[in-house]
């Protein structure tokens, strides 16, 4: 089964021209479906060709007894759908026995975001004097202000920017471009960093240079973009629920609010479907609700 995992990983990479990340995804899931498989056939794990329903039901109730969320197992019985289907084309197996497991039926909760307020606070919080502050600043305000993931931030190299248009290339899922505006706030941000990345680092940038560095000259990681937020939450006092993805949906949110149309913030946050994109909506209507109860006289 391990043979039959590293082709489909190599067939992601190459024909489904998947992210590192995807690919990451579906390793650690079909890894952990081979260990369960081994452990319950008591050794290894049979062929993919002899895995049957009854063992993937089998595993999809131990996720459940263990606790897992609900969208951990849709994603890792997606895994395995993908994973036989592939084994369909490649003859491995005749049928695809995750076929007929059904997902579990996820609620769909609203997204968590920040007021434009507590926005502002957040954004101020990082000091000016310091090269850190000026980095972490402008890594807050081009995330807030061009609604990017946390993944397309860090990806950021000096050649995507383009300051005399006011926009940012961005790499997204599924490897897919889109050029991001971004706003004056970001734009100086980013010029004050630079300037300041300019003086300490002891070689000259070019494009392929990592726009965000940690102390060692080397591209700033997600897990370095997550301490520093999590840092500058403590230090203002604000929800610590919010994760870098609460920029993005706080983004999209204030968007709407303010009478920006659905199909825009689409292709704003790169998101593939419009399906995606309206959970917004409903944030933004729960909203309106609020004010139209606080103000209209006969609302209740």
């Amino acid at each position: 089964m391990h043979t039959a995992i590293g082709r489909f990983l190599q067939y992601l990479r190459v024909e489904r021209n998947a992210s590192e990340l995807t690919t990451k995804s579906y390793r650690e899931d079909l890894a952990l479906l081979a260990d369960y498989l081994a452990e319950s056939h008591g050794g290894e794990p049979p062929a993919p060709g002899d895995i049957t329903v009854l063992d993937l039901r089998g595993y999809v109730a131990a996720m459940h007894e263990s606790g897992y969320a609900k969208t951990t197992i849709a994603r890792r019985l997606a895994s395995m759908r993908s994973f036989f289907r592939f084994g369909q084309r490649e003859g491995w197996t005749k049928s695809n026995p995750a076929k007929p497991l059904r997902s579990p039926r996820k609620g769909r909760s609203l997204p968590h975001f920040l007021s434009a307020e507590d926005i502002g606070r957040l954004l101020q919080s990082p000091s000016a004097d310091e090269p850190s502050g000026l980095r972490d600043r402008a890594i807050l305000e081009t995330m807030y202000s061009a609604g990017l993931r946390i993944s397309e931030v860090v990806a950021l190299s000096d050649g995507d920017l383009d300051f005399p248009a006011g926009v940012v290339r961005v790499r997204g899922k599924g490897r897919r471009e889109r050029l991001s505006p971004i706003g004056s706030y970001a734009v100086r941000a980013l010029q004050q960093w630079l300037r300041m990345r300019e003086i300490n680092q002891r070689e000259a940038s070019g494009a392929d240079s990592p726009v965000f560095v940690n102390r060692f000259g080397c591209r700033l990681s997600t897990r370095g973009v997550a301490r520093m937020l999590e840092k500058y939450l403590k230090l203002t006092g604000l929800d610590l629920r919010t994760t870098p993805h609460s920029l993005r949906h706080s983004f999209a949110t204030h968007l709407l609010d303010r009478g920006a149309d659905i199909r825009s913030v689409q292709e704003l946050l790169g998101h593939k479907s419009l399906m995606t994109t309206q959970i917004y909506t409903h944030v933004s209507t729960s909203a309106i609700r609020k004010a139209y109860e606080k103000a209209h006289p006969r609302a209740k």
